[in-house]
């Protein structure tokens, strides 16, 4: 039995999906900017850190890349040659990742616009597709879609102030039969080419600090589609939407997610760190029965799993170091790192297999998107 819960935690909605009564997807909506777009402008440029400094709304700054800025997002003068950003540049920002603790928060010019079946930034050049689709489904589409984006790219080029862009195929796109898949994907960019349009547009006669186009971390139906989207991963189409303010047990979920302790079937059980500059976790035998040759292994691969699904459901980023427990067989080993790599292939955010250590670590970096559930909570306590 499948179900997708919209209730409240701490006083914010709460998307949450359920497999066999087992908690799989968590999406809080916290009032996160991220994805909002404002006409900032340059405080400071730094050029010994490679950054521009930029305050986007009265007593809030972040920070940008230099290597990160499209000349067609700067509005207050006109960029021919050369380009270098000044002081007191008005400059169309995307709000990129949330500042956390004494972090500011970081912004690009690369600014992004999704559909349904594609997505559309600036400053990117060419046609990709999503790497949850299989290799087949990639290669279709890729061989579908590239071929007409020359023609786009001339079509949309005075629009969007002569900067490039780049496509994205969404994973959505493999469900859609091949007699409507290319007008249908084409109208699909087209209208996220338009929002782009928009946005550079817009923000040319708007006044400094204004918010062009706000994020969607705020709204319900994007969470919702979300968690759809997870259990169409899962393959699950059989699924209850329940609309319900109070659920004990959600609230009892997220409660252990706050916990450092997490037990397994097995008796084993992890203990999950989240540190400053990285995350920690740690696999113990704990009440495993020993004295089996191969419940270490067991073990092992029983605790990928649970990582897996802690790191997603606390959304967990960055460096992520996993301590197994120690095994003495080469072959063990590399069939571990080999299981640990196919798990980060199947999460919807960008996770990788960096490499083992000589100590047996597992190394793996996970893009951040979001605050983690930790860092939410602690925030919206602070606000109380």
């Amino acid at each position: 039995m499948s179900d997708i819960f919209v209730s409240e935690y701490e006083g914010m909605p709460a998307v949450t999906a359920y497999i066999d009564n087992h908690l799989e997807y968590l999406s809080l909506l916290h009032g996160a900017d991220l994805g909002s777009i404002y006409l900032c402008r340059v405080e400071n440029v730094v050029k010994n850190i490679g950054a521009a400094f930029l305050r986007y709304s009265d007593g809030r700054s972040g920070y940008l890349s230099l290597k990160d800025i499209d000349p067609a997002c700067v509005v207050n003068r006109e960029i021919k040659g050369d380009f270098t950003i000044r002081q007191g540049d008005e400059i169309i920002a995307m709000l990129e990742t949330e500042g956390i603790k004494l972090k500011k928060p970081s912004f690009t010019t690369h600014l992004s616009v999704s559909g349904r079946f594609s997505v559309a930034t600036v400053g990117r050049r060419g046609v990709g597709a999503s790497t949850k689709l299989s290799e087949a489904d990639r290669k279709r589409l890729l061989g579908i879609i590239k071929p007409l984006y020359e023609d786009l790219s001339k079509e949309y080029s005075g629009a969007l102030y002569g900067a490039d862009f780049g496509i994205i195929i969404r994973t959505e796109s493999a469900m859609l039969p091949d007699s409507e898949l290319t007008d249908t994907v084409i109208r699909d960019v087209k209208e996220c080419l338009e929002s782009l349009s928009d946005i550079l547009r817009d923000g040319r006669s708007r006044t400094v600090f204004s918010c062009i186009r706000r994020g969607s971390a705020m709204d319900i139906d994007s969470h919702l589609a979300g968690a759809v989207s997870f259990m169409k991963q899962k393959g699950i189409t059989d699924y209850r939407v329940i609309n319900e303010s109070v659920i004990y047990s959600v609230k009892n979920d997220i409660e252990k997610l706050l916990m450092n302790r997490v037990w397994l079937k097995s008796g084993a059980f992890l203990i999950i760190e989240q540190l400053e500059s990285f995350n920690a976790i740690d696999v113990n035998t704990g009440k495993a029965i020993a004295g089996k040759s191969d419940i270490t292994k067991k073990i092992n691969f029983e605790a990928a799993d649970e990582i897996f699904r802690q790191i997603r459901l606390r959304n967990l980023s960055g460096m992520i170091l996993i301590d197994f427990i120690n095994m003495r067989s080469d072959e063990d080993k590399k069939e571990l790192c080999e299981y640990v790599t196919r798990l980060a292939k199947r999460e919807a955010v960008h996770t990788e297999f960096i490499d083992m250590t000589g100590l047996g670590i597992i190394e793996l970096i996970r893009t951040k998107r979001d605050m983690s559930l930790k860092e939410i909570v602690i925030s919206k306590k602070g606000q109380l």
